[in-house]
């Protein structure tokens, strides 16, 4: 290994994978991406192909080797949606498509496994104090964590289930696909519900959750550190990748704690706004805590011996695709051709729109919600729809609505740490939107600061805990890469202060019947 060697640097996410090169400090020197499909059913399923993820990887690294001329790199670092289950076989090859983060088909498996007496929350007393006490927080009963896959799955597949080997997140999937190693990061496999978290650097399955769920030890993989070294790359996995075989690959993260290391939100409080396909507002904090009526909790980081307040909204890009696909420009009899640069022509509509939308307000449960509330039943609507109602204010109104739901974490996240988060650091694709940046800051009521190459924080974030893991790089010391800085306009305040109340009473008003039209 040499200085200019770069790290090869992947992040798989819900739309497909990035492949990066980067230096030791994070700088992105070239990079590829490779669209992959969703599969949503209609009994609240949502897969992927994990083969069609490697075949992705392989088209977009190949591209970026051969554009760049890179054929020898330091290290190899990946990262993955989290909260997702490959089940492999005892060949390491995918017994079935993947179930991601969206899929709610696991809920009555876990209202079942979590249900006592006395209860609170939905949750018998005695488990619920047991899951607080080793893992800081417990499953959540919208049935999208890994847990609820794999008893899904024991329940409706359980050929399936026999057949695995071993239950992987994405990102673990993939770096077996690296290396033929098994191991989840002590941060990926959290959402698992099945470690002791407690000792923060010696985090281990507790036997008691074991029993439990019913789920056995030898179909989970082993615990390492985000920041060890899982192996070195096969010759297999280097051909397909375009690069020569040997490099050591880190263990990494999943994407919302590798992309809180990629904005530089690695001081306590300062936080990460990610707005992609889904949104986050997360930090890292000194403490272990737990706020289930609010789906949230502090758990292990990607930083050894540092915890991270994680949460997670379930749409927020995902509406904007939506507004595209769906209403606007959908493939049906009334079909129009979609026009090139559609999300910069949107800017513009958007950005001549007053602030508030004429009144209009977009709920963006497309798919559920996770946080500040935990409920799989919840959809979106516009509401206030008048006959002046137009194009222009309903796609301000999304916009809005993505950040009137942060608004809603935001609080929630206030409460929890006792304090405003620090810095606010804005990445993800919706962080290239400088009118989204605004909103963003003006809904809050503080400045948003837009990273630097905004849709690449995760990639970035991949290769900066490569680089720690071959003694390259210090996780606590990197910096903020912030482009612009938005501050709230003050002229707006009541505006959308007023907007953001009645947003929250449509969700308390209207919950029941969300509830009995999409109880199924």
């Amino acid at each position: 290994m040499t200085s200019d060697e770069p790290i090869l640097a992947i992040d798989l996410g819900t739309s497909g994978p990035k492949v990066a090169l980067a230096t030791f400090s994070g700088d992105i020197l070239a990079w590829e991406f490779e669209p992959v499909h969703l599969h949503l059913l209609q009994d609240g399923g949502a897969e992927q192909s994990a083969v069609e993820w490697w075949e992705a990887i392989g088209a977009a690294a190949r591209r970026l080797t051969a554009a760049t001329g890179v054929t020898r790199v330091a290290a190899v670092g990946a990262t993955a949606q989290w909260s997702g289950t490959v089940a492999v076989g005892a060949d390491n090859r995918p017994l079935t498509n993947a179930i991601i983060w969206m899929d709610s088909r696991g809920a009555p498996d876990i209202h079942t496994l979590v249900a006592g007496r006395p209860s609170v929350a939905g949750y018998g007393l005695a488990k619920l104090a047991t899951w607080i006490r080793l893992t800081g927080g417990a499953p959540g009963l919208a049935g999208k964590d890994p847990l609820a896959h794999i008893l899904y799955l024991r329940r409706a597949h359980p050929d399936v289930y026999r057949a695995a080997s071993v239950f992987l997140e994405p990102k673990d999937y993939i770096n077996l696909r690296l290396t033929g190693v098994r191991a989840a990061s002590f941060d990926s496999i959290t959402l698992h519900w099945l470690t002791d978290n407690r000792a923060i650097d010696r985090i281990a399955y507790a036997p008691q959750l074991l029993a439990l769920t019913g789920v056995e030890r030898t179909k989970l993989p082993d615990l390492r550190r985000a920041t060890d070294i899982l192996g070195s790359l096969t010759p297999e996995a280097a051909e397909h990748l375009g690069i020569e075989p040997g490099a050591p690959v880190a263990v990494g993260s999943a994407d919302i704690h590798s992309a809180a290391v990629g904005a530089g939100a690695v001081r306590d409080y300062d936080a990460n706004l990610y707005v992609g396909t889904s949104s986050w507002l997360v930090c890292h904090v000194p403490f272990k805590r737990t706020d289930l009526i609010h789906n949230m909790a502090s758990l292990p980081s990607a930083i050894p011996g540092k915890y991270l307040l994680t949460n997670e909204q379930e749409c927020a890009g995902a509406c904007l695709t939506f507004l595209r696909d769906n209403l606007l420009f959908a493939e049906d009899e009334l079909a129009t051709s979609r026009p090139d640069g559609f999300y910069t022509a949107l800017n513009r509509m958007v950005e001549r729109e007053a602030p508030g939308s004429g009144g209009l307000i977009f709920t963006p449960w497309l798919y559920g919600e996770r946080t500040p509330v935990e409920d799989h039943t919840l959809r979106g609507g516009f509401h206030n729809l008048s006959l002046t109602t137009t194009r222009a204010q309903m796609a301000r109104a999304v916009m809005e609505g993505v950040a009137y739901n942060m608004r809603w974490l935001r609080d929630a996240v206030r409460r929890f740490i006792r304090r405003s988060p620090g810095a606010i650091i804005m990445t993800g694709g919706g962080a290239q939107s400088a009118v989204w940046c605004q909103i963003f800051a003006d809904v809050l009521g503080c400045p948003i600061h837009q990273a630097a190459h905004p849709l690449l924080a995760n990639v970035r974030g991949a290769a900066l805990i490569a680089a720690a893991a071959i003694g390259c790089q210090s996780l606590g010391q990197i910096s903020a890469p912030v482009a612009t800085t938005f501050y709230p306009r003050q002229e707006h305040r009541r505006t959308y202060d007023e907007l953001f109340r009645a947003f929250v009473r449509i969700y308390r008003q209207n919950r029941d019947i969300y509830a009995q039209l999409n109880r199924r």
